[in-house]
């Protein structure tokens, strides 16, 4: 999944509205973060395969500690677990622990049986990604509804807060698009180089529209979440 993950960020800014969104944003995107750095240390690995499913040309062997389901729920205890101790703020962290789970739970549905459930154990996968209709139905639905949401909890303050946002979620969909049709790359480290600058582009790039952007009076923690 790409903009599937994407879906949940957006998404819990309605139950976490004082949580900025790039932390909401990191939290799903946390497996994919990591993957990238691992792949270059050599610690996992993978192959541009084309037709190891019809919808991905990578053959995802060996990713244990950045995707599977126990390392998720340990990754997700710690970042959340951080982030209440530093903000008090529950409706945050169990937006943070769930979104981090999440991720596997997405991969499970949408991967072939490369989704291990601890390093060395068994895999499992679903397989979405053998309909191409159907991976892009799924996505792209999930993404409307979790910016949907999104819009739900908060409003624009500014300029930046308007179009910084739009801005976001359009590049965000035209990269979905365009990937899907868009040759394999041509190695591995392309694809991991590719992640590395991803996040350092997005994560700062969602904080700083949401820090433009104030909690809608619609959100139900607006006006019973701490300051």
């Amino acid at each position: 999944m790409f903009i599937g993950h994407f879906a949940v960020g957006f998404a819990s800014k309605r139950f976490a509205p004082r949580t900025s969104f790039a932390l909401l944003l990191a939290a799903p995107l946390l497996s994919d973060i990591l993957w990238p750095v691992l792949l270059l240390l050599g610690w996992e690995h993978a192959r541009i395969d084309p037709g190891n499913t019809k919808y991905s040309p990578l053959n995802l062997y060996d990713f244990p500690w950045s995707h599977s389901l126990v390392m998720c729920c340990i990754w997700a205890t710690l970042f959340a677990g951080i982030y209440y101790a530093v903000s008090r703020y529950r409706p945050g962290a169990v937006a943070i622990w769930i979104g981090v789970v999440s991720h596997w739970v997405l991969d499970w549905i949408s991967h072939g049986r490369d989704m291990p459930l601890y390093p060395g154990g068994a895999k499992y996968g679903l397989g979405l990604w053998n309909s191409i209709r159907g991976t892009m139905a799924v996505e792209i639905a999930m993404f409307a509804i979790g910016v949907g949401l999104y819009l739900s909890a908060t409003r624009p303050r500014d300029r930046i807060g308007r179009w910084a946002f739009i801005a976001f979620v359009a590049l965000n969909f035209g990269l979905y698009i365009a990937d899907r049709y868009s040759p394999p790359p041509a190695n591995i480290s392309q694809v991991a180089w590719s992640g590395v600058i991803a996040s350092v582009i997005m994560l700062p790039w969602a904080w700083w529209f949401d820090h433009h952007r104030d909690i809608s009076s619609l959100s139900p923690q607006a006006l019973h979440a701490p300051t």
